[in-house]
């Protein structure tokens, strides 16, 4: 079912679009897909910033989803794709996951069948945000932003100057009004004073959230939640109605050549020797858009 909406509106039993992310009924432990293909009809004035912001998503998630289309310049009455269907990534549904290769933070809260899916911002090339397995280890509200060693070094070699030693609460705080420690490392889950960095990789290595997404987490989620980081541009899953992958560009590493996704031996099995997915699956590798895809 395709979902085409003209305001940013949508009310289904699938997802419910609100201020703070996206809340998903959580499907059954053998089904992997949530929410339902979303498609903007351009209006006069908008452009991708403006349609992340009001749909919840990143920015290069909209992208990827739209290649062909300028991000600035969008034609009135054209056709916009808004990634709000997905896969959910393998593992544990339990706390906070955090999918790199696709810029997304979903929560499973504990005893609830639902699922809370927030665009992300990460670390950019050469700062890259860690893959880990943790807990939220602290708190703050209003917090102090603090740069390290490492940032003020760098600052200094680009601009000849040095680097505040700290900023305060208030509107030039890089950390917005709310962060979640990462166990008792440097890493945090934070606010920001930029929010064109949501959805891309354009943090020092932290987790940038909109101020109302980090803002609904900090007052929901205690010191103590499990969190994983880890990188899956690859999802497959078995539906009722046939099987679905979803595919992200993978993280270019610092310096590094840009990285392709390939056949894997996964999807072969997935696939199980029909030549005509495989063939599918081949051209969709060599053009990832972040959209569920049906390969029946």
């Amino acid at each position: 079912m395709k979902w085409v909406v003209k305001f940013g509106v949508l009310l289904s039993s699938f997802i419910t679009f609100v201020s703070w992310g996206s809340v998903y009924n959580l499907p059954s432990s053998d089904s992997r897909l949530i929410g339902e293909q979303v498609v903007h009809k351009a209006i006069k004035g908008d452009y991708f910033q403006a349609l992340a912001e009001n749909y919840n998503v990143g920015f290069f998630a909209l992208l990827a989803a739209n290649p062909n289309v300028d991000p600035f310049l969008l034609e009135p009455g054209s056709d916009i794709v808004i990634p709000k269907q997905m896969l959910l990534p393998f593992g544990k549904r339990e706390g906070i996951v955090i999918n790199l290769a696709e810029l997304r933070l979903y929560y499973y809260p504990k005893g609830e069948k639902l699922v809370y899916v927030f665009p992300v911002g990460i670390g950019r090339e050469g700062l890259e945000t860690p893959h880990l397995t943790s807990t939220i280890g602290e708190k703050r509200k209003d917090p102090t932003w603090r740069p390290t060693q490492e940032m003020r070094a760098r600052y200094f070699a680009e601009h000849g100057k040095e680097m505040v030693k700290e900023v305060p609460a208030g509107p030039n705080n890089p950390f917005g009004k709310y962060a979640l420690r990462i166990g008792t490392s440097e890493y945090l889950l934070h606010g920001t004073n930029k929010r064109f960095g949501i959805g891309m990789r354009a943090s020092s290595g932290c987790i940038r959230m909109y101020d109302n997404d980090i803002e609904w987490l900090y007052n929901n989620i205690a010191v103590g939640t499990p969190i994983r980081i880890l990188e899956q541009p690859i999802k497959m899953s078995y539906e009722q109605d046939g099987q679905k992958i979803e595919l992200h560009s993978p993280l270019t590493p610092d310096g590094g050549a840009e990285v392709k996704l390939t056949m894997t031996d996964a999807i072969k099995q997935f696939v199980g020797g029909d030549e005509e997915m495989l063939t599918k699956i081949g051209q969709l590798l060599d053009n990832p858009q972040g959209v569920v895809v049906s390969l029946n």
